[in-house]
């Protein structure tokens, strides 16, 4: 502990004042530090630590253990007074003292007697240096004497009128506890008509027959004894005006009965206090009751004022149902008249109490011990107030000071005594007592003379860790008589601190105010008196604070949801932080959906109670910091309740309703859902919807419908559950108040007319009997409507009518209740039939070798008979001119919508015989077709050749098969083979071309380089141009000689090491390739590919974005490696005017409205064989191994 320094001692002379004499010298003693060590060794008098109270009670059958315990040094002895004289516990053996103490024990479980050692017993330790004395302790035995033996009467009392039972329990210390029960231990019920006076009364303020009852009995518990004493049961007779009168009847004449009057009300009246006044004494500090119980009927109420003032706010409390106020902690401002007020229907009652509150003795300034060093200067104060205010005396060592011994230094002055120039002798125990007829006041207070030379109590080298820009106290806890002056230094060798930035604190801290990096170091204490000297080192190290740089954030999260937060910290290195998390300032719920990791707070399906506000908490030894943050979670709305109908109409009708809980996020909108409880039970219609603010709406309703409504919330998060329906409203029946939709009249026949509707649902019938009215008319033909009514259906078929006429139509809806609004009219036609007659004057115009154009005259309209739908060309190939061989015929068809009398037929084979015809259609079909029209395709370039394989290699020869292209669109003039050799880079040769008659299919290729793969490309010619090409691959093979060299080679085992070494090298590189392909880089494969490719294709020039030349056949060059080229040839389509709009409608084809094609055409691309494929026949391994030579 650290000492406590008063104030600098200051000198006056000694004319001044005493008073002034009294202040100063008040402030000048010392306080000891209550440091164990340091008490050992210091000289004190007695001070007295535990004692028993003032008045005590004790059980009559347990030992009586009077307490008193105290300190000094050296420690005290205790002896005893009883009743004022001295008490010889020697000569008792009853009566003992406890080892080192002073308290007593009385045995009474023994064979003692509680009353023989009643009486006023007093403690006093001593020592050498004074004597303390303890309170004056009267001991009494607690007593708990039986009921007195009384003849009880029973009670019969009239119903209505008050009555008291009074239970007069016997006087015990302390006195007893009081409570009413029955026989069976139960409590009796009260209420603010029967209730318990604070004397322990039973009232009623008026008597009911319930009351009726022969067990009112009342308890009395005494707590110290715990028993409890029973009186005698007491019995109460209710008696009702009606058994009374027949009580009466039979003793008494009519005219006594006549006088027996009924219940009657009555104004209160008090039973208890009586009067109209009284008054009421109270001691300050304890709690103030006063009681107003009234008789009455009906029942009467009580109600408290303060004439003059306000019942203190926060100490009143009303109990009894208001008939007790209650005011705890009673001061002398709480004087004053109270007055209660009992009041019914009939009028009211009053009582004032007038009360004064006293004050036992209390203090102001008590006594404290002194500590001076000889020649200093002291006093000791003792102020006490009370009502009346208490006289002081003083005692020293228990002796009153008139009497003790005279001491020069000492002089008392009423409540203070003062000390000038101490000497050791001065030293002892004085008391002050401050008494009133309400109670005393006893304090001891020493003083002690020391003369010490310093002492510093903080330990040796004591390590004080600050966190930086904090204040940083560094403790010299110190004592010494005189009092040390106290000086800090930093370092061994350092000078005095001084400055603005230190304070010094006058218990001997120095305190840094903001501690910086550059204040870490050794400080040094020394504390010094005129008897010595002495020091003292500590330690100061400052530290980083710990800092949160990632907090927790506001977070919004749907129920059931996951949800992170992180508390991400920055600390010093030496420091072991801590994490807590916290919900709302309390600990996280034990749930294991909570997860605490190293840095973030996860909650895993987040409920609504889940919603709050979380707060990481990041403590170390030296610093603490927080952050939170809230977690809002959100919900679809609750369902809306309470939903009510109003203002019921024949047309409308007012819904409100209550919404439900919004799950923290806005309402938006409400949804208003209706059913048809009498046409479609079951099935909910959306009616409207509000804004979200709204709670009420008004709704607009059809006839003859059984209306129940239901009202869905609309927030962010989605939409609520329904509610639940409101009330059932049956509007009126009511005329339709509309016809029927979708009314038209389509011929299912040709002499028929179909006339359809959709029907009216439930609620738009408006009543009973839903029935159609069905009109129709020849349109410019008839004057009059047929007319004819059906029951409720869809559906009405006129028969007999004259094929694909208009007809005007109408239909009208009516119930029982009358028809619907006239309907409006619709046209409709009379069943369809097939044309008639085929288009005429059809002609074909070929534009290229896969198109042509057909031309038509349309038919007269009225030979359609129906609705035209368009020309239909039907076409076929009907042989090729390059095949003999026939192929099953399949017709295609081409449709174009609207009137239209030309159209393009794409996609036709070159050099082929077509036939076509046209047809026209309508709804029912198709008409008779048109004479066969016969047209002829061009040639065209041919398809590649069907293959190309390559066979008996040699050292310089390879043998060549192809098969004729499968369409040759024509004649063939000849095939073209072009070939070059690839080198062991994959770089090509010089290109090579030859052209072979088209009655070839074979060619053997002579003086070939041996062991050397070449490339082949090869086409067929029409007069046209030259068709797609395939290509192809093979070597030619090693002479005799080499082979055998290369065999002999490869059966070394020197060989074969080395290949197997050139296969991981190899496996290495590949994978590096690898590596780098998947980091986007290139690799020779790409190069390969380039290699590879088509050689008669040029690569664009990128300056100037065009395509090159073809090369010339004669020049050998080898392609530029890296060359961009395709891998297939397209056929330059002829130019055509025809717009894509003159295409008709294939299999997969389609028109717009007014017959134009939508789709594309273009011509039919092939791509050539993947480049880099290899001969049928795969190179042996020695040629592999050839590429290695």
């Amino acid at each position: 502990m650290q000492p406590k320094i008063m104030m600098k001692k200051k000198s006056i002379s000694a004319s001044k004042a005493s008073l002034v004499l009294f202040l100063c010298q008040m402030i000048s003693a010392l306080d000891v530090p209550l440091d164990s060590k340091l008490l050992e060794e210091l000289s004190q008098p007695p001070t007295i630590t535990q004692q028993s109270p003032k008045d005590y009670i004790v059980d009559p059958r347990e030992n009586i253990v009077i307490q008193c315990e105290a300190k000094g040094k050296p420690p005290p002895s205790f002896s005893w007074t009883r009743n004022g004289t001295h008490f010889d516990i020697d000569k008792d053996a009853q009566v003992t003292m406890k080892p080192n103490s002073g308290t007593l024990v009385i045995n009474i479980m023994n064979g003692g007697k509680a009353e023989a050692y009643e009486g006023v017993y007093q403690c006093t330790a001593r020592n050498e240096r004074g004597a303390a004395i303890s309170n004056n302790i009267v001991i009494r035995p607690s007593r708990s004497p039986l009921w007195t033996k009384e003849k009880l009467e029973p009670n019969q009392v009239r119903e209505g009128d008050s009555l008291v039972l009074h239970c007069r329990p016997p006087v015990g210390l302390p006195p007893p506890i009081i409570f009413w029960m029955d026989n069976a231990f139960q409590r009796l019920p009260q209420s603010e008509r029967v209730s318990q006076g604070l004397n322990g009364d039973l009232y009623f303020s008026n008597v009911q027959p319930e009351d009726t009852r022969e067990d009112y009995i009342c308890y009395a518990r005494f707590n110290h004894t715990q028993t409890i004493q029973q009186k005698q049961p007491i019995s109460v007779k209710v008696f009702s005006m009606d058994s009374l009168n027949d009580t009466i009847a039979a003793n008494l004449s009519d005219t006594d009965i006549y006088g027996a009057r009924p219940v009657t009300e009555r104004q209160p009246v008090l039973l208890t206090p009586t009067g109209s006044t009284s008054t009421k004494v109270e001691l300050r500090g304890n709690v103030l009751l006063l009681e107003c119980i009234a008789a009455g009927l009906p029942t009467p109420v009580i109600r408290w004022i303060k004439e003059g003032g306000e019942l203190p706010a926060n100490r009143t409390f009303f109990e009894n149902f208001k008939k007790t106020l209650k005011i705890i902690d009673v001061s002398e401002a709480d004087s004053g008249n109270y007055k209660c007020i009992a009041r019914n229907t009939l009028g009211s009652a009053h009582h004032v109490i007038s009360v004064t509150v006293k004050a036992a003795p209390y203090w102001i300034t008590a006594p404290r011990n002194l500590v001076l060093s000889p020649g200093e200067d002291g006093t000791l104060i003792c102020r006490a107030n009370g009502n009346p205010k208490p006289s002081i005396s003083w005692l020293a060592n228990g002796v009153p000071i008139a009497i003790a011994p005279e001491d020069p230094s000492r002089k008392v002055d009423g409540d203070t005594i003062i000390f000038s120039q101490v000497q050791e002798r001065s030293s002892a125990v004085y008391q002050c007592n401050a008494s009133n007829e309400y109670g005393y006041l006893l304090a001891n207070a020493f003083v002690n003379v020391l003369a010490e030379p310093p002492r510093i109590l903080t330990p040796a080298n004591k390590l004080y860790q600050v966190i930086a820009d904090s204040p940083a106290l560094l403790d010299c806890a110190y004592f010494g008589s005189p009092k040390p002056e106290i000086e800090w230094f930093k370092g061994v060798k350092g000078s005095i601190l001084r400055g603005s930035e230190y304070i010094f604190h006058d218990n001997g801290t120095l305190e840094i105010p903001v501690a910086q990096k550059d204040s870490t170091g050794a400080y040094t204490c020394v504390a010094r008196n005129k008897l010595g000297k002495i020091q003292n080192e500590v330690q100061l190290e400052i530290k980083d604070p710990t800092v949160i740089i990632k907090q927790p954030e506001y977070k919004v999260i749907q129920r059931y949801g996951q949800v992170s937060f992180e508390c991400i910290i920055k600390h010093d290195s030496t420091l072991l932080p801590t994490v807590i998390w916290l919900k709302d300032n309390d600990e996280l719920p034990d749930d294991e959906r909570f997860l605490v990791g190293k840095d973030n707070l996860t909650i895993m399906n987040v409920t609504d109670k889940d919603d709050g506000t979380y707060t990481c908490i990041v403590n170390t030894t030296l610093d603490s910091v927080s952050a939170s943050a809230v977690l809002t979670v959100v919900a679809r709305p609750n369902p809306p309740f309470d939903l009510e109908l109003t203002g019921q109409l024949e047309r409308s009708v007012e819904l409100s309703w209550i919404p439900g809980d919004e799950n923290n996020s806005p309402i938006t909108n409400f949804v208003i859902e209706y059913e048809d409880g009498l046409h479609e039970p079951g099935v909910w219609h959306y009616q409207t919807e509000v804004p979200g603010t709204q709670t009420t709406v008004q709704l607009k309703l059809s006839p003859y419908v059984n209306y129940s409504f239901r009202v869905i919330a609309v927030n962010e998060i989605g939409r609520s559950q329904p509610s639940e329906p409101s009330e059932q409203y049956l509007t009126k029946s009511a005329n339709p108040d509309e016809n029927p939709s979708n009314v038209q009249g389509i011929g299912s026949e040709p002499d028929n007319l179909v006339i359809t509707w959709e029907s009216l649902k439930g609620f738009q019938s408006n009543g009973p009997g839903l029935q159609y009215k069905v009109s129709w008319r020849q349109k410019d033909v008839d004057d009059e409507w047929t007319s004819v009514i059906v029951a409720n259906v869809s559906k009405y078929i006129v028969s007999g009518t004259p094929t694909f006429v208009p007809y005007e139509i109408k239909v009208q809806a009516l119930n029982d209740l009358g028809y619907a609004p006239e309907p409006s009219e619709v046209i409709g036609h009379s069943g369809e039939d097939l044309p008639m007659v085929a288009p005429g004057n059809v002609q074909v115009h070929v534009i290229n070798s896969t198109l042509a154009k057909v031309h038509w005259d349309p038919v007269p309209l009225k030979t359609v008979r129906g609705h035209l739908q368009g020309y239909k060309v039907y076409y076929w190939k009907v042989q090729s001119l390059s095949r003999r061989s026939r192929r099953h015929v399949e017709k295609k068809i081409l449709t174009f919508r609207g009137n239209k009398t030309f159209g393009m037929l794409p996609g036709l084979e070159p050099y082929s015989t077509y036939k076509l015809n046209v047809r026209v259609a309508n709804g029912k079909g198709e008409g008779p077709a048109s004479p066969d029209k016969v047209f002829r395709t061009p040639e065209g370039v041919p398809s590649s050749p069907s293959f190309l394989k390559i066979t008996n290699p040699t050292l310089d020869s390879l043998t060549l098969e192809w098969g004729s292209p499968t369409h040759p669109n024509g004649v063939l003039t000849s095939y073209i083979l072009k070939f070059q050799p690839i080198n062991n880079t994959h770089e090509l040769g010089p290109l090579v071309e030859i052209r072979i008659p088209a009655n070839e299919s074979s060619l053997i290729l002579k003086n070939l380089n041996y062991s050397t793969r070449y490339k082949f490309y090869f086409n067929a010619q029409t007069s046209v141009g030259s068709g797609n090409q395939i290509t192809e691959e093979a070597v030619t093979i090693m002479d005799e000689a080499m082979a055998s060299r290369q065999v002999d080679i490869a059966t070394q085992g020197w060989f074969i090491g080395l290949m197997c070494a050139v296969a991981l090298l190899i496996l290495i590189l590949l994978i590096v390739c690898f590596i780098r392909r998947n980091k986007g880089g290139k690799y020779p494969v790409k190069e390969k590919e380039d290699a590879h490719a088509d050689p008669e294709i040029q690569p664009m020039k990128e300056d100037d974005g065009t395509f090159g030349e073809y090369s010339d056949a004669e020049d050998h060059k080898p392609l530029k490696k890296g060359s961009r080229t395709p891998s297939d040839r397209t056929v330059k389509k002829e130019d055509s005017d025809d717009s894509l709009v003159d295409y008709g409608e294939g299999v997969n084809g389609q028109f717009n409205e007014d017959g134009s094609f939508i789709g594309q055409y273009s011509g039919k691309k092939e791509k050539e064989p993947a480049e880099g494929n290899e001969s049928s026949e795969a190179p042996s391994p020695v040629n592999a191994m050839n590429s290695f030579v």
